[in-house]
């Protein structure tokens, strides 16, 4: 909602942020309300024209890089790679700072997990898809981040000039476009910006409301969140999710950019935070399965590499988590640690009250329950949705 509103103003400037983000609001609202078949095919739009884009940039890309076009690196083809303190800019350690804002901006890879449980034949196309993340990370982020390196220095003075996180016209990807002679570039760039900026917001109302009622169903959270609509939708979980969202009009009190940033290390922190879960989760579901006297072939899909997997990951995230900014802790620098930190706070807020609360521990390996609801996690939501 904040980001495509920064996204309006690029072509309507006077016109205040907050009904941008009304309607989007609106928007995302009135799609997932409609069921699963109105969001996947929001989706499908929404990605298409992303995934176009992306395919169109790295092949005039890779054509500026060779001479065939105007715009390349001017001489050596690797020479922005080794200009100033390049390739790492800040040194190694801003990896670990910058990979929160990197690992935000593809998040939500681990919602096919969720969409399982309304997809036509879960078994085959699950798979399929999550053989296809490797691939389409490798091509689509990786890929199009080594073409802009090739081409874009990284201390060009046109990326985000003073900083300004707004100032959209001034992405690399624009950048690159611009230089081949494209007039249109920036509102071409925009316009494909606001399409992944609605995707995000679309993807994280469906996955919100399907978790929390997965939460409510378990007891973990309140009963009324479970009601299922005549669409299959749960109504109440999305209505609180967007509740939740109208967070957002907050920034049109503290400043765009401030709210922006908090917004984002909030959700990112708690997007590595929910991946280290996930990978402790995988390895203790594949060691209970074997456990008790089961075998890996007996499941319908199982992930390559295990346990390094999911070890690799935990310690990833991890790493990620815990040097986001350890200098602002050492130096107390509270309000600097509280907005790169926050989304640890959360999850502690949470976490902490629940384990007293419920006195819950470690369930033995072969205690644990595999059974088919458990495993899907899906079976109540579909009798529900049969009954309505």
């Amino acid at each position: 909602m904040v980001a495509g509103a920064i996204i309006m103003k690029y072509w309507f400037p006077n016109v205040p942020g907050e009904i941008w983000s009304l309607l989007f609001l609106v928007l995302l609202v009135g799609l997932n309300i409609m069921g699963a078949r109105m969001y996947g095919e929001a989706e499908f739009w929404f990605a298409g024209i992303k995934v176009a884009t992306i395919i169109i940039f790295i092949v005039v890309g890779i054509l500026m890089i060779i001479g065939i076009l105007k715009g390349g690196p001017r001489g050596e083809m690797f020479m922005h790679w080794t200009q100033g303190d390049a390739p790492f800019h800040g040194g190694v350690m801003t990896i670990f700072s910058i990979a929160m804002i990197a690992g935000f901006s593809f998040q939500g890879t681990e919602i096919v997990g969720i969409a399982a449980g309304e997809s036509e034949n879960p078994e085959k196309n699950v798979p399929r898809a999550i053989k296809t993340v490797f691939w389409r990370i490798l091509l689509f982020y990786i890929g199009a981040i080594a073409i802009i390196s090739f081409i874009i220095p990284y201390n060009d003075p046109n990326l985000l000039q003073g900083g300004a996180v707004d100032n959209v016209a001034m992405s690399p990807f624009t950048l690159v476009l611009q230089r081949t002679g494209f007039a249109a570039a920036a509102s071409v760039m925009n316009a494909v910006i606001l399409t992944s900026v609605l995707s995000c917001g679309n993807s994280a109302l469906y996955t919100s409301t399907r978790m929390i009622y997965a939460l409510a169903k378990e007891g973990k959270a309140p009963k009324f969140l479970a009601k299922v609509n005549r669409h299959g939708v749960p109504s109440n979980a999305l209505i609180f999710t967007a509740v939740i969202a109208l967070l957002a009009f907050g920034s049109y009190l503290v400043g765009e950019n401030s709210i922006y940033l908090w917004l984002i290390n909030a959700s990112g922190l708690c997007g590595f935070i929910t991946w280290l879960g996930i990978a402790i989760s995988h390895w203790r579901f594949r060691r209970a399965w074997v456990a008790q006297g089961h075998e890996v072939k007996e499941l319908k899909y199982h992930a390559m590499w295990f346990p390094f997997g999911p070890i690799f990951a935990f310690l990833l995230c991890f790493i990620v988590i815990v040097f986001q900014d350890p200098g602002s802790v050492i130096h107390g620098r509270w309000l600097e640690a509280l907005s790169i930190y926050i989304g640890v706070i959360l999850f502690f807020i949470f976490f902490i009250p629940y384990k007293i609360k419920n006195k819950t521990k470690m369930i033995p390996l072969t205690e644990v329950d595999l059974s088919r609801s458990k495993v899907t996690g899906m079976d109540d939501f579909v009798n529900d949705i049969e009954k309505e």
